[in-house]
Order: structure tokens, then sequence, then C-alpha cells
């Protein structure tokens, strides 16, 4: 048995291999790709215990290396610990998900541009509106200048072609989040809808990994940097180590949170009349979120209102009162 660590770049990947008494059996570099690979398990044999550092594309190197007899562990350089990877059906779900993410976030961006366009020249018009036959024909007639209405022209056909990419992806993912018990619980949560819950479900896996609503805070990026000198100690900004999709399907839930029909609108509110932004009160929210997705998905139960026990962190908690300067 041979004990290998492998360090993937863009090129090529240097490797190191020790014997079990420690000592350095072989050492080199191989393209970083599937020849190269082959080459390495062609050199080292079946026997062999390996360590990827995470990067992209570590799945598929540790999925090659296994499928040629290697045991391989996908370990975090910083704490130097084992990552979970998900099985391929679920990883093959995070990718649709996370199309569809990219699809939305290039529609929002049009959306946005066609509001912008129109603020130039002092006009709010809905989009519904700009969409119908005489869309154009109503610029003209509040004044637009041509240049502008082509442009405004063109950003509403990229919205209607990116609506034709979304509508199948939506009804492939329709069926999938009703039979998911997951997202059935994940839904009485406020602010989460049948594919959020599914793509905060399918990043988080089993919930089991996660021994308490702070390590799901903590994986999704959304905790407060702690800085600390001597006995003080102040929260910074976010720190955004985790699953990017997991803290932006939390901060999408808490986008309503400034209805006084939300649970946490009181907490947004005075967040945000704290610090004078809405972000860092998004940003509470969301823990607050991720804290009732913890524990409807640990106990199995629907969300609660009233006396829930999801409020076990108090609101005065740094990790919940949104005491930073942190941007969601």
């Amino acid at each position: 048995m041979q004990y290998v660590g492998i360090d993937w770049a863009y090129r090529r990947a240097a490797w190191c291999a020790k014997q079990v008494d420690g000592t350095i059996a072989g050492e080199g570099f191989v393209a970083a790709d599937e020849d190269g690979l082959a080459r390495l398990v062609l050199e080292l044999g079946p026997e062999v215990r390996a360590c990827l550092e995470m990067m992209s594309g570590a799945v598929w190197v540790r999925d090659r290396l296994a499928s040629a007899g290697w045991k391989v562990e996908v370990a975090d350089a910083r704490k130097v610990t084992a990552l979970w990877i998900p099985s391929l059906e679920e990883r093959a779900l995070r990718e649709r998900l996370k199309r569809r993410f990219h699809l939305v976030r290039l529609r929002t961006s049009a959306k946005n541009r066609v509001f912008g366009l129109l603020t130039q020249w002092g006009l709010r018009i809905p989009l519904d509106r700009l969409r119908r036959a005489d869309g154009l024909e109503l610029l003209e007639a509040r004044g637009v200048p041509e240049v502008w209405r082509h442009s405004v022209a063109e950003a509403l056909q990229v919205i209607e072609l990116l609506d034709e990419r979304i509508a199948p992806l939506d009804r492939e993912l329709g069926p999938l989040a009703r039979a998911d018990r997951r997202v059935c619980l994940l839904s009485t949560i406020p602010g989460i809808g049948s594919v959020l819950g599914l793509t905060i479900a399918a990043e988080i896996g089993d919930i089991a990994r996660f021994p308490g609503p702070r390590k799901l805070i903590g994986y999704a990026g959304l905790a407060p940097r702690v800085k600390q000198s001597g006995e003080r100690s102040r929260s910074g900004e976010l720190s955004k180590a985790g699953s990017r999709t997991l803290r932006f399907a939390a901060v999408e839930a808490a986008q309503g949170a400034w209805r006084e029909s939300n649970p946490w609108h009181r907490l947004y509110s005075d967040v945000k009349a704290r610090t004078g932004k809405a972000n860092p009160a998004k940003s509470a929210v969301a823990r607050k979120v991720l804290i009732a997705c913890w524990h409807v998905l640990s106990r199995e139960e629907p969300f609660k209102r009233h006396g829930s026990r999801t409020d076990l962190v108090p609101a005065s908690s740094p990790l919940l009162s949104g005491r930073l300067t942190a941007r969601a």
C-alpha cells in the first residue's frame, strides 16, 4: 500500500508517494488530464490511498482514480479535513439547479438593464407592459429616442429567450421537488418555494452532517468573521467560505423579510435601522432561515411561526443580529 498526495493545477499535477513507514517512494509531475491520471495509475498500481486538494475538477479526478481501484479522499487544504462528496445523482441535481440559477441571474441582469434605460428618461413602466405588442410604441410616445428604444428591445428579446430556456428546467425540477419530503418540510418556511427548497435540500445533503445550525450557517458562508485583539473582539464581514449556492438560496428566501407578514420582519427592520443598509438585514434574516431549515430537517417537523423551537438562538446574538458590515 502506498500513500499519495496530489496537488492538481491547471496544466499539470504534482504528486508524492510514501510507503507505510513514511519513506518517499516516488514523486513527480503528470499532465492534468485523463492521460496523466492513467500514467500515474500505471506507475503506482492499484493499491493506493490518495488525498487530493479540493479545487475545480476535484470530484472528477477522484472518480477517475477510484474507478482504477484507488481509495481517494478530497480534503480542504485550509483545515486538512476530508470533505463530504455527494453521489453522482445528487451532483447531477445540483448541476441542473445551478444551470437554472445561472439563467435566472442573466434574466435578472437583463431586467435591470431595462430598468436602468427607462430611468434615464424618468420612466417607470412595468416589464409586462413593455412586453406587449405596442410596448415600444409607448416608449416612443413618452419621448424615448430611437437608440434607447432599440436597447430596450434587445433586452426584452434576451428576457424572452431566457424565459424559454428556464421553462423546461422548471418542468423538470417541479416533480422532483414534489417527490422530495425535505422540500415539503422546507416549503413551510416563509420565503422558500419548491425550487428554492430543492436547491437548499440538494446543497445541504444529509442534515446529520451538521451537528447544529451554527455549522450550517458557517457552511453557507453567512457567519461573520470575528476579529480579536487581546480581550477585545468584533464581528467583521461575512466569511463567504462554503456553498455559494446555499448562501444565495438563503438570502433569496430572506428577500421578503421587509413585509410585516414575515416572521422575521422585526429583526429585518431593527438591523436595517441600526446599520442604515438592507444587505446586513437580509444577511441576518438569511441566518434565521438556515436555522429554521436545520430544525425542520433535523426534527422532520414543519416550520412553526409562533412559539417555534426554531428561535433557539436569541435575536441579540451577533450571529443573528446583523452587527456586521458585510453584504449578502
